[in-house]
């Protein structure tokens, strides 16, 4: 069963050499080769979003088990060996590390370009590469800033988003998956399988627990803007100053006071905010109330709308209108050819060139007959 969510490692601050990576591109696109041939591309696709499968190809392709380096590099790598290959492939790669990832939109509308893809398919990858991101930036508020975006998809429309974060304060990485046939709703619980150490502080609002913070928080801002401020005002006058937080509201024409300690909101990111004082989050709250998107996936997809939004109108629908959010963690490895570390051995060249030798005749020899095909597929039983 493939899993799919986020996987952690440790910051790599080492280079990819040369010769691994040109070696690692030529592995990888026999490896796709063979994949795409026996199983089709959506097969692929498929399985790059399982982050545990993801890992073992990189570490079958010899880069460090446990660098965050992998994702890019292995990203990298596949994006090179399908280079001109694509429309025979019918795989196609866009965005990257860096300022690459911000590219991927316009790539992936190039692409649909060349290809001939319908405007409402090109529409709907665009919009899976974009919500995929605000998500991961802005409602799993886990300390990691995303730095890595990468959109795998087939010419039949399946994708994945293979996207990385990063952590300085513990000097860790994680990675986040997504499958677009697994998705029934961008914003609760889109992650399943998890591959990560836990952490503590993160504001989780994709969780299940969270719906009814999601539901309080359009509601916040399909209603007036005055009224969204005054309760920011309160949020502003009580918070992170006193050992115990007081919010007020109206309910059957009685003025109710809720006290809520301070053990409650703990792991709470915006306990020491002030952000009622952001004139930028006061503009974003005025046009969030002057659209009034119909329900919180839309309100996350408005351009402006970032983790600091997230986080005040989770707040104020936390302690001021009783809709809690979730505070837990969404998050829960394998080796060939050794790593460029040493870990878990060496690299062996002459082994490593042997493999590419193997599936290189592997790939000539399923092309060649159905006898032989199965035969050699057996002996992949690995990537089966």
């Amino acid at each position: 069963m493939i899993k799919r969510g986020i996987a952690t490692f440790t910051l790599d601050t080492g280079e990819c050499p040369r010769w691994l990576f040109e070696r690692m591109v030529k592995l990888g696109s026999q490896v796709l080769e063979i994949i795409v041939d026996e199983y089709g591309p959506d097969e692929f696709i498929a399985r790059i979003s399982d982050p545990v499968w993801f890992q073992s190809l990189g570490t079958v392709l010899a880069f460090d088990w446990n660098a965050s380096g992998l994702t890019t590099v292995l990203t990298a790598s596949l994006k090179e060996a399908v280079k001109g290959k694509e429309k025979h492939l019918g795989i196609f790669i866009c965005g990257g590390k860096g300022k690459t990832s911000l590219k991927t939109p316009e790539e992936i509308k190039k692409w649909g370009e060349r290809i001939y893809l319908p405007e409402s398919n090109v529409k709907t990858l665009v919009y899976g590469s974009r919500i995929t991101a605000k998500v991961d930036s802005s409602l799993i508020q886990d300390g990691y800033q995303i730095y890595h975006h990468a959109f795998f998809f087939s010419r039949n429309g399946a994708w994945t988003v293979v996207q990385q974060g990063m952590n300085q304060q513990n000097s860790t990485a994680r990675r986040y998956h997504w499958f677009s046939e697994k998705i029934s709703d961008f914003v609760c619980e889109p992650h399943s399988g998890i591959i990560s150490h836990l952490i503590t502080s993160c504001l989780n609002m994709t969780a299940r627990e969270s719906e009814q913070n999601r539901k309080t928080s359009t509601e916040l801002v399909q209603a007036t803007y005055s009224g969204l401020m005054k309760d920011i005002q309160i949020l502003r006058k009580h918070s992170g100053s006193v050992s115990k937080m007081i919010a007020l509201k109206h309910q059957q024409q009685e003025l109710v006071f809720a006290e809520f300690k301070n053990t409650e909101f703990h792991y709470h990111p915006v306990i020491e905010e002030d952000f009622s004082r952001s004139g930028y989050l006061e503009r974003i709250l005025a046009k969030l109330c002057d659209y009034k998107p119909e329900n919180y996936e839309k309100l996350i997809s408005i351009e402006g709308v970032g983790p600091k939004t997230v986080r005040a109108l989770s707040l104020v629908s936390e302690l001021i209108y009783g809709a809690p959010a979730s505070y837990k963690d969404p998050a829960r490895y394998s080796f060939a050819h050794g790593g460029k570390d040493g870990t878990p051995y060496p690299i062996n060249r002459q082994t490593y060139d042997s493999t590419i030798s193997f599936f290189r005749k592997v790939i000539n020899k399923i092309k060649a007959s159905p006898s032989e095909k199965n035969s050699m597929l057996r002996k992949l039983g690995r990537f089966q």
